[in-house]
């Protein structure tokens, strides 16, 4: 049969979702020699030893089965610890938390639990870029809220109730924020509380990142007085702990929304795989001075990448949080794609564009210091005598 022909099999939502703006960039950076990517969000560190031990561990002794739907009690047990102790939640491990395969395949599952077709789904921009047809893949409809540079991309109550809408069921956010390293106060997620509590708006809090905050304390707005109720708390490993490839995230919620996210995470893929489910505790019993030692080194190469980009004429505020700079590139006269594109063939240095992120993240570029300081430096190097050339045209 023709190509052509074949792609009539796909459904129309399906076939109206672009591919990841990420991942559609880093198609044309793979074909670069000698490039140096501050694109992909993913740790340069190798999962610590101890952890990757847990796993080998695991398959010596012939763990090799199914799990609870849920996921293994002792995982979960170890997740209502490590949330009560660090975010101050207290969740049922039995009832009330889910485990599974990345924070991307939760994410999925809790939108599809709640979402009926036609309901509204607000988030903010600049975000990762699986929120928007997450929910268009559920039939739902995203309701956007942008956040602004002048106010480093944080939350601003006022903005959203401006793009609120009747029929807005719930709220995606994510603090700290990728790709903007934007974060949430207190006093800002008070008053979004009492926001969605007047509208009875359901919270999504994507908090992957909360352990890379480097100013001030992260506050989940699950703590919040009152949200604990209408708040689906979701987490991780890969970002901290340095733990991608192995797969696991988790939900926290009310149990009657934890049973519904259940129904749709059993039939789609049973359960997380148990391997890294046992790697998982052991990251959260015994990981947090390697946590705390990675931290400090994002630390570092973030305050030296940010004093670079504005030495060379690159605008950027200060992330408080993740392991991402977002300068801005406006200057230039440029998309952020036909930017990312002049200096990953001009300097062999790949970025990625702004519009990745949504419409509000045009006019800038996502730059990951999840790389060595080494690679840092000669990528600022490169990137710097790409723009004087730029300048000087």
């Amino acid at each position: 049969m023709e190509q052509s022909k074949v792609s009539q099999f796909v459904a129309k939502h399906v076939m109206d979702i672009p591919r990841s703006g990420i991942r559609a960039f880093f198609d044309i950076a793979a074909t670069m020699k000698d490039a140096i990517s501050l694109g992909i969000g993913e740790p340069d560190f190798v999962t610590p030893w101890h952890i990757r031990e847990a796993s080998i561990f695991a398959l010596e002794k012939g763990k090799t089965s199914y799990t609870d739907n849920l996921g293994l009690l002792r995982l979960r047990q170890e997740i209502s610890k490590y949330v009560a102790d660090n975010f101050g939640v207290n969740y049922d491990a039995k009832t009330e938390i889910l485990v599974g395969v990345g924070v991307s395949q939760v994410m999925d599952c809790v939108l599809r639990a709640i979402i009926n077709p036609g309901d509204k789904v607000m988030y903010h921009e600049p975000c990762f870029v699986s929120y928007a047809p997450c929910i268009r893949l559920c039939y739902g409809v995203p309701v956007v809220v942008n956040t602004r540079p002048e106010d480093n991309f944080e939350i601003n109550v006022s903005q959203i109730k401006r793009a609120w809408q009747p029929g807005c069921k719930a709220m995606v956010i994510n603090f700290p924020t990728n790709p903007t390293g934007g974060v949430a106060t207190r006093k800002q997620l008070e008053e979004l509380a009492d926001f969605v509590t007047e509208k009875d708006m359901l919270v999504i809090s994507d908090e992957i990142y909360s352990e890379l905050t480097f100013d001030g304390e992260h506050t989940s707005i699950a703590a919040i007085p009152g949200m604990k109720e209408r708040t689906v708390f979701l987490h991780g490993f890969s970002k901290a702990f340095a733990m991608t490839g192995f797969r696991i995230g988790y939900a926290c919620a009310p149990h009657e929304l934890i049973e519904g996210i259940m129904k749709i995470h059993q039939f789609e893929v049973m359960c997380a795989p148990i391997v890294s489910q046992l790697a998982a505790v052991e990251a959260l019993v015994n990981g947090g001075p390697d946590m705390r030692s990675m931290r400090e080194q994002y630390r570092r190469r973030r305050d030296f990448i940010v004093a670079r980009f504005n030495e060379m004429g690159l605008r950027c505020h200060m992330p408080k949080g993740t392991f991402y700079a977002f300068p801005c590139v406006k200057k230039f006269g440029m998309s952020s794609m036909e930017f990312a594109k002049y200096l990953l063939s001009e300097a062999r240095v790949a970025v990625v564009p702004g519009s990745a992120f949504g419409a509000s993240g045009e006019g800038f570029v996502r730059a990951s210091f999840s790389t060595s300081y080494e690679n840092l430096i000669e990528a600022s190097d490169r990137m710097e005598a790409a723009l004087k050339k730029l300048a000087g045209k």
